[in-house]
């Protein structure tokens, strides 16, 4: 009773056909399959930014300033 025979899963599976019906069931499929595409390719194309942008640099200047407190005064 703990483990399930082949018999168990052909029984489940023609329930599962029964009440979705096999277009359902392909169209599922295939879109299931395009979302796993999709995400392996944004997974790549971030990969492949990350290694082929060289890092940005400014102008190498420097540029020192002081923060000052700001105090709102009505006129």
């Amino acid at each position: 009773m703990g483990t399930f025979s082949i018999w168990h899963w052909l029984v489940v599976l023609v329930i599962v056909v029964l009440v979705f019906g096999t277009k359902k069931l392909r169209n599922l499929g295939s879109d299931l399959g395009g979302a796993v595409k999709g995400f392996k390719e944004g997974v790549k194309g971030a990969d492949d930014e990350e290694t082929s942008s060289p890092p940005q640099q400014t102008g190498g200047q420097t540029i020192e300033g002081e923060v000052k407190d700001k105090t709102q005064t009505k006129p």
